[in-house]
This record gives structure tokens, C-alpha cells and sequence, in this order.
């Protein structure tokens, strides 16, 4: 795996990497499966609809209990959410460079999510509630907190971007030695390629792919219920 996203085709300032072809890849993969999941509904539902369903009843299960039943809105962002970074951390699995490990793609999901923070703050509290949300505890605070604002897209894709390119990095290193140490000594045999890094490449590539998308979208759902007007029932 390189550890630069490689340029498809294009040239000068204009380029097109194979992160966005991934990217491109997932979304269409995400789109068809849907497509097919809800072409026939089955009040039964068997095959394709009953893995897709078992899919919606976890999203909802989790917005409802992270942002409450209130907020059940947000289920099918939150969904395409997760299960994009998912499928993008884990083609790690097939030595392929992931999507997040490309900061643009980070930078990106986290200015959607900054932008629904703001704006769902702005129409729950109204303009004045959202200012004087912004200035607390007091005016003096006002400054500091937006750029404490402006500042969480930054943290918060470089967060996901540092864990996954992270965990690239170290699997690119130790595959190149273990290739290295399985040449002196078995020749050309990728005897240490196959077996060592198995354990190693199960938590980088599939556990830690799976966390770190579940901590992006529980963050997400945290801010942007936070940033809402709590209404009591």
C-alpha cells in the first residue's frame, strides 16, 4: 500500500486520485444495495431486505438512544454516515489505501456535520437563543467560542485522518520488512508475509476501521443534538 494517494488521471491543478474512485466505488455500492434491499418489500422479509433491515433497526436503535426519539431525523445521514467511513476503512483489508486516510475526504465529512451543528442549532433556539448560546457563560466568552467552533471541523477530521493513515503507515512498514526478512531468509517463499501479520492486520484494518467509524458518527450525533435547544417534555 502506498502511503500517498496515487493520481488516476488528469494533470496540473486538476486531478483525479484513487480515493475519490473509491469513494465513487462505496457510494455506488451503498446506492445499489438499497436499490435492491427496498425493490420488492415483503411484509416477511427474507434475503437482501432482512440484512438491510436488521441495518435501519440498528441506526434507529442508535440515534434514538444517542440524540433522542426526537431526533430519529437524522437516522438516515447518521446511517450513510457510518456505514460510508465503514466500507472506506475497510477495503484496508485488500491492501488498498482507505478513504479516510486522505484528509480532504475527513475534512469534507466533518464540514457537513459542522454545518448541520450550526444550522439545526440556529432553528431549534432561533437567531437570538443560537447567540446567546454561542456567548456563554457570558458576552466576554463570545470570541473564544467561535473559534473554538471553527476549530472542531479541523479536529475533528484530522482525528479519524491521524487513527487511519496511522494504522496504514504501520501495516505499509511491516509487510515491507517482513517481505524484506522472508527474502534472506526463505528466498523468495513469502513465508513471514502470510502468517505474522494476521493478528496485527485484523485490529488496524478491521477493528480499528470499525471504532474509529463508530466514534466519528458518535461525535457527530453528540454535537449536533448538543447544539439543539432542549425542549421538555
Amino acid at each position: 500500500m502506498e502511503l500517498g494517494a496515487r493520481k488516476i488521471f488528469g494533470n496540473g491543478n486538476f486531478y483525479i486520485t484513487e480515493t475519490v474512485i473509491w469513494a465513487w466505488i462505496i457510494s455506488a455500492i451503498m446506492i445499489v444495495f438499497a436499490l435492491i434491499a427496498t425493490r420488492k418489500l415483503k411484509k416477511v422479509p427474507k434475503g437482501i431486505q432482512a440484512y438491510a433491515e436488521l441495518i435501519v433497526d440498528f441506526v434507529y436503535n442508535l440515534v434514538g438512544q444517542t440524540m433522542g426519539k426526537q431526533n430519529l431525523r437524522f437516522a438516515p445521514y447518521i446511517g450513510t454516515l457510518f456505514i460510508f467511513i465503514l466500507l472506506g476503512n475497510l477495503i484496508a483489508v485488500f491492501d488498498i489505501r482507505p478513504v479516510p486516510a486522505n484528509v480532504n475526504t475527513t475534512f469534507a465529512l466533518a464540514t457537513i456535520t459542522f454545518l448541520l451543528i450550526h444550522y439545526n442549532s440556529i432553528k431549534s433556539r432561533k437567531l437570538r437563543g443560537y447567540l446567546k448560546h454561542m456567548s456563554e457563560p457570558n458576552i466576554i466568552m463570545l470570541p473564544i467560542n467561535i473559534i473554538g467552533e471553527l476549530a472542531f471541523p479541523v479536529s475533528l477530521s484530522f482525528r479519524l485522518f491521524g487513527n487511519i493513515t496511522g494504522g496504514a503507515i504501520i501495516m505499509t512498514l511491516l509487510y515491507a520488512a517482513l517481505e524484506k526478512l522472508s527474502s534472506l531468509l526463505t528466498g523468495k517463499l513469502p513465508v513471514f508475509i502470510i502468517a505474522l501479520p494476521l493478528p496485527i492486520s485484523f485490529f488496524f484494518d478491521i477493528f480499528e476501521g470499525i471504532l474509529q467509524a463508530y466514534i466519528f458518527t458518535m461525535l457527530t450525533m453528540v454535537f449536533i443534538a448538543n447544539g439543539m435547544a432542549q425542549k421538555e417534555h
